[in-house]
């Protein structure tokens, strides 16, 4: 599926999030399954991966149970903040976020907490990060081509989750539809992928698609163990276009603005709110990385970003403190348990991730 902003935006995400005990939001209406003309999971593919960039808006709500430790202090995250424990925070619980586009060059993402709001707009080569929180904003210029390549863009959607997803389909992975569904109010076909091979965290992806749009609506991970650990939906949606003021942005009065320049360090981009599925190669990735496995069962092993950070990072220090220790042939570590993923960062400064057991991923540093 190529590079579509609007497909990025076109519904709510779903892939790693946090927080243990979270309880899932129920995203469908219970009503009666709607009757609608049978598709085979294989039209339904077809249909996700020639859909076209469209305007729409709506209101989208994220919950997450990725097991990640709580962290004191980032209890009201903000787009604006791209602190490790603000993105952590974004990645756990319960969000709702408000999405606008013109399925061109102008965007709109807002997060919404209780009274405040943080925003990030994007219209051609303008862009701003705003938060009521802390009364502040950032401004940036954008390249040209990430005006209309998308790559500035956002991705707080189901439909930007579907993207990465279907990126790394291969035969490990049975593809099948099943019941239709309702929406945020629209019927929906129901595609599910399922892992064929066994020793891999995750039980299935469910993806439902709108019937008329063929824009997902929702995005559903279930942990082989049961877990929902990532729900994604669209609650209120609607295919017209925003009306061209919702782009436009001016700093409420006593607004602290600062300009940064596009990808500089500390900018406040905003995060994928959906980590992309296993790869299905394996190998070399980089000098500093390599890909252990194939498909669903992958591990990528590499160099820790959070090793490289400094002793005075208190997320870094509090997230580590909350982790287990472990240890054996491939040295020691600490180590994260989910229910979707687990993770182990060496005490020598190396990371194994992957939708796999700890052993697995033992097993992939030795």
């Amino acid at each position: 599926m190529g590079k579509h902003p609007a497909t990025r935006w076109a519904a709510p995400l779903v892939a790693a999030a946090l927080l243990v005990g979270v309880p899932l939001a129920v995203t469908s209406s219970a009503v009666a399954e709607p009757a609608l003309p049978d598709r085979t999971a294989q039209q339904l593919l077809v249909d996700l991966q020639g859909l076209k960039a469209r305007p729409l808006s709506g209101e989208v709500t994220q919950t997450s149970n990725l097991g990640l430790p709580e962290l004191p202090g980032f209890a009201s995250p903000t787009v604006s903040d791209a602190s490790l424990g603000s993105l952590l925070t974004l990645a756990s619980g319960t969000h709702t976020w408000r999405v606008w586009t013109d399925g061109a060059q102008s965007h709109r993402l807002a997060l919404v907490d209780g009274t405040n709001e943080s925003d990030l707009i994007v219209n051609g080569t303008d862009a701003w990060l705003w938060s009521s929180a802390d009364a502040s904003a950032v401004h940036m210029t954008l390249p040209e081509k990430s005006a209309t390549d998308g790559s500035a863009t956002p991705s707080a959607s189901p439909a930007d989750v579907a993207e990465k997803i279907l990126k790394n389909l291969d035969p490990t992975t049975a593809v099948e539809t099943t019941r239709a569904d309702v929406v945020a109010g629209r019927p929906v076909y129901e595609l599910v992928l399922t892992p064929k091979q066994s020793g891999t965290k995750v039980g299935s992806v469910s993806l439902a698609i709108d019937s008329e749009t063929k824009v997902p609506l929702r995005v559903q991970m279930i942990a082989s163990d049961g877990t929902h650990a990532i729900d994604v939906a669209f609650t209120s949606v609607s295919f017209e276009s925003p009306d061209a003021g919702v782009f436009t942005f001016t700093p409420p009065a006593g607004t602290t603005v600062t300009e940064k320049s596009f990808h500089s360090p500390g900018s406040g981009r905003a995060p994928s709110a959906a980590p992309a599925s296993p790869r299905p190669t394996t190998g070399s990735a980089t000098d500093d990385t390599k890909v252990v496995g194939t498909g669903w069962t992958s591990v990528l092993v590499g160099k820790s970003p959070l090793q490289s950070s400094t002793s005075s990072d208190r997320t870094v220090t509090s997230l580590l403190e909350q982790l287990p220790r472990v240890s054996g042939t491939w040295g020691s570590g600490r180590l994260l348990d989910g229910p979707l993923f687990s993770v182990v960062l060496t005490d020598d400064g190396r990371v194994a991730v992957g939708a796999v057991t700890p052993d697995a991923l033992f097993a992939a540093l030795s």
